[in-house]
């Protein structure tokens, strides 16, 4: 194991210092990974450094039904929302209902979560889920 030091005034690294380069339909380079510890321990070495291969994080397999699916609906209710939003007809009411049930049990905390909530259950209905 190796001991990382960073230049003078950075304490540590936590995220990509480096991703492979995507050029012409091919990758060149590797991922550079710096980690830090913060769980408490008597190793006063807590950052770590690690390298990974370009196609680490690539996908293995296509995605299936239920991804496919959880992907259309993610888009369905989207623009939803966008438009839901904007909607002045709709704010006003909108806007109540959401205070009535933000301090219940369950409730929704914001105006956007509160959205989400409803144009995912109307998406749900239309389509029979």
């Amino acid at each position: 194991m190796g001991i990382v030091k960073y230049a003078p005034g950075i304490e540590y690294v936590k995220g990509s210092l480096a991703k492979p380069k995507k050029k012409d339909g091919h990758k060149c380079g590797d991922y550079l990974i710096g980690t830090h510890r913060e769980a408490a321990t008597s190793n006063p070495e807590c950052t770590r450094l690690y390298i990974r291969k370009e196609t680490t994080y690539d996908r293995t397999s296509a995605p299936g039904a239920n991804e496919l699916a959880a992907r259309a609906r993610f888009i369905a209710v989207a623009a939803a929302v966008k438009a839901r939003s904007k909607n002045l007809t709709l704010m006003t009411s909108d806007q109540q209902a959401f205070l009535a049930q933000k301090d219940l049990a369950g409730g929704r905390k914001t105006l956007k979560a509160y959205y989400w909530y409803i144009c995912g259950q109307e998406y749900d209905q239309e389509h029979g889920n």
